[in-house]
């Protein structure tokens, strides 16, 4: 894959949240990649992603690796894998990873915000992401849903190619931090933003239950 970032590093350099395009085209590329490897038989058997195990390539690719060991990926990981339940099938495997790529997203978008200060999402991207984080496994949407919205806002409106955007991203690590490696790689840290992205984003699905 060559030269590659996390997205863990992607924010740390930048300081700031990532913006609503950039969500949109990663979401794009990394649902993409995940159906590509459900599709070619490899289940997916970690079923936890984090913002430090999602890589970016400085060609353009996107790509997964295990979570390091000093991550807490209990604020990305699915209740019923918390729970001990194990996956009985590709659509309770892939609920599971829609689940961590969601929260992954949210706690992109909202990152270094003041807990008094919302997160800077259309509703339509919003109402995704929170359609990933349900608690309830069989309420929550599916791969390809994702990547069927992606797909169509992606193409009405008129965004850059993923692969442009993500070595964007990558060129932007290089240009600010000599060593890219060693950027964040603050446990206890991660850990609490974890955990108010978390209560944010239950927040949210309180409020839109109430609305419905």
């Amino acid at each position: 894959m060559g030269t590659f970032v996390t997205l863990t590093e992607v924010l740390e350099v930048r300081g700031s949240p990532l913006e609503e395009d950039e969500l949109w085209c990663l979401l794009l590329a990394a649902t993409d990649a995940l159906l590509d490897i459900f599709k070619k038989g490899d289940l997916f058997s970690r079923f936890v992603l984090s913002p430090g195990s999602v890589l970016l390539s400085a060609n353009g690719n996107l790509a997964f690796k295990s979570c390091a060991r000093y991550e807490d990926v209990a604020s990305f990981t699915a209740p019923e894998v918390q729970q001990g339940h194990t996956a009985s099938s590709r659509a309770a495997a892939e609920k599971m990873v829609v689940y961590s790529l969601g929260m992954t997203l949210y706690w992109c978008a909202d990152y270094h915000l003041p807990q008094n200060q919302p997160v800077q999402l259309s509703a339509e991207l919003e109402g995704l992401l929170l359609s990933m984080c349900e608690d309830v496994m069989v309420r929550r949407t599916d791969l390809l849903t994702v990547l069927e919205a992606c797909e169509f806002h992606h193409k009405t409106s008129m965004l850059p190619p993923t692969e442009r955007l993500i070595r964007h991203l990558v060129e932007d690590v290089f240009r600010n931090s000599v060593d890219h490696v060693s950027v964040a790689k603050n446990g206890s840290q991660m850990t609490d933003r974890s955990q108010m992205v978390r209560e944010r984003l239950h927040s949210k699905k309180d409020i839109y239950f109430v609305q419905v």
